[in-house]
């Protein structure tokens, strides 16, 4: 990284105030340089071609995301909704943390810039106008495009306001003066809270905290129900995640002389070829890591005749992620006993799937898909079958030692996705077509069980499928990977041939 980055400490682009021109841009505290020369200064104001883009057409999600805002504005007639895309965080001194922006922003609009606000105002007797307020292109008249460290030479070029009103279709405002004009307003006001301090700071006094956690929980509802758009993201997502996991399979060979970094960074390369990144910090879990549910230390050794259990997801260059785990023996073979445990959640999961319909609870496959395993370690002798019978297991919840965590979540924009619905709309909820979300039975030894023989401590294995509910049943996105013991082996050995 080159070391006379400066902070961003003036944003001073397309109708900027002289006021705001007369701000100085101040030095980095240890930079190689000193005062910029008039000569310099003059130099770096000219010369430079006008790159304005032109005829720009709206983004492919502009006309879903229209579609939400009004459904939004349907719920809270003549409230003012302030709907933060968040800001930079700081990861050590002067560098940061790449930026994802909140996810009830980009559902809404489609952007994904920093410090950005997507503003509601009330209009009418319910409806609302909405308005991006945004970063603006840097400055070149006060150098601030190549003095400060968030110019346009240090971290890339912005759009312009007039470019981002054509791609989103919506009117744009330069978002340095969001807070002095929407406090200025007294207006009922939510704002979606967690993502820009300054701004909830601004507007406290017309703000309540009961209120604003209703806008939250109402937008994380507005992502149950997937758009054909959306479904087709997650498609992309699941096709691009299988090609990673391809990829760890014919690097495992590299993973056994290194660690388990390798299997990581291997899927990791794909996440940002085929997309943005991954959608959560991947778990490459070799041997007994398997057991640990988000083991993403990912610094274990990987040793042939055991378990890799491989949880990650690719995130599409728009936000939507995959969720997929598959458990995989690394020498291409399981266990007489890996195979009979790995048997176990497969039929569990099938058991799962089958259960994803339209009309059906949300809660049902997770319950057939638990029955499963319950039976299993019934059958196994783990659970004492001349003291419980499988009801009783499921009643008292004794299968959890093993099983641990539910079988399944929504998925989407978020990987744990609509995570702040109402329980009525989300585990209480029926299913409806356009639902996208994940089945993931597992069981887990652990090593210090005393409760199961020994050759079971240290065995883990989940397998996990991104299901889309269809209008006659479900889709499973993820099909591409095998899931049954025998294809898995068939799989591996084809790839390592």
């Amino acid at each position: 990284m080159t070391e006379d980055r400066t902070p961003a400490v003036s944003e001073n682009p397309e109708g900027a105030t002289a006021e705001d021109e007369e701000q100085p841009i101040k030095s980095r505290k240890n930079g190689l340089y000193g005062e910029v020369s008039d000569e310099l200064a003059a130099s770096m104001k000219s010369g430079w071609a006008d790159t304005e883009l032109h005829g720009l057409q709206p983004i492919p999600q502009a006309a879903f995301a229209a579609e939400r805002r009004a459904k939004l504005s349907a719920a809270f007639p003549g409230e003012r909704l302030v709907i933060p895309a968040g800001n930079l965080r700081v990861r050590a001194n002067d560098t940061d943390y790449s930026f994802r922006a909140a996810s009830e922003y980009v559902h809404l609009c489609g952007d994904q810039s920093e410090d950005a606000v997507l503003v509601a105002e009330p209009s009418g007797a319910e409806g609302h106008t909405f308005a991006l307020y945004l970063r603006p292109r840097s400055d070149r008249e006060n150098g601030e495009f190549w003095l400060d460290g968030y110019g346009e030479l240090w971290v890339g070029r912005r759009h312009s306001l007039t470019e981002a009103a054509e791609l989103y279709g919506l009117p744009t405002r330069d978002v340095r003066q969001a807070a002095e004009e929407l406090a200025a307003a007294t207006v009922p006001t939510r704002i979606v809270r967690g993502y820009d301090a300054a701004l909830e700071s601004a507007l406290a006094g017309q703000l309540d905290e009961e209120k604003d956690d209703e806008l939250k929980v109402f937008l994380s509802g507005l992502r149950l129900v997937k758009d054909a758009w959306e479904v087709e993201e997650l498609r992309a997502a699941c096709d691009a995640t299988v090609k990673g996991f391809t990829d760890v399979v014919r690097e495992l060979g590299q993973a056994v002389a290194t660690s388990e970094r390798w299997i990581e960074g291997t899927f990791w390369r794909r996440a940002r070829v085929e997309g943005n990144d991954v959608g959560y910090g991947s778990i490459a879990a070799a041997g007994p890591h398997a057991t640990t549910l988000h083991w993403v230390r990912n610094d274990g050794d990987v040793r042939p005749g055991e378990l890799l259990l491989l949880d990650a997801g690719v995130e599409t260059r728009n936000l939507y992620t995959a969720d997929v785990t598959r458990t995989l023996p690394i020498n291409g073979r399981f266990s007489e006993l890996q195979r009979k445990i790995y048997d176990a959640v497969y039929d569990a999961q099938e058991a799962g799937i089958a259960a994803v319909k339209p009309g059906g609870r949300f809660r049902d496959f997770h319950d057939a898909a638990q029955r499963v395993l319950a039976e299993r370690l019934l059958a196994w002798g783990l659970l004492d079958p001349a003291v419980y019978d499988v009801e009783k297991v499921l009643e008292l919840g004794l299968q959890r030692r093993w099983s641990l965590h539910g079988t399944g979540h929504m998925l989407g924009l978020d990987v744990h996705d609509c995570a702040h619905a109402r329980r009525e709309n989300y585990v209480d909820a029926v299913l409806e077509p356009g639902m996208v979300l994940t089945v993931e039975p597992g069981l887990y030894f652990q090593q210090d069980d005393l409760t199961v023989p020994e050759e079971y401590r240290g065995i883990g294995v989940r397998i996990e499928d991104d299901i889309l509910v269809t209008a006659d049943g479900n889709e499973n996105l993820s099909a591409g990977l095998p899931r049954r013991s025998d294809e898995v082996e068939s799989w591996m050995a084809g790839l390592s041939g």
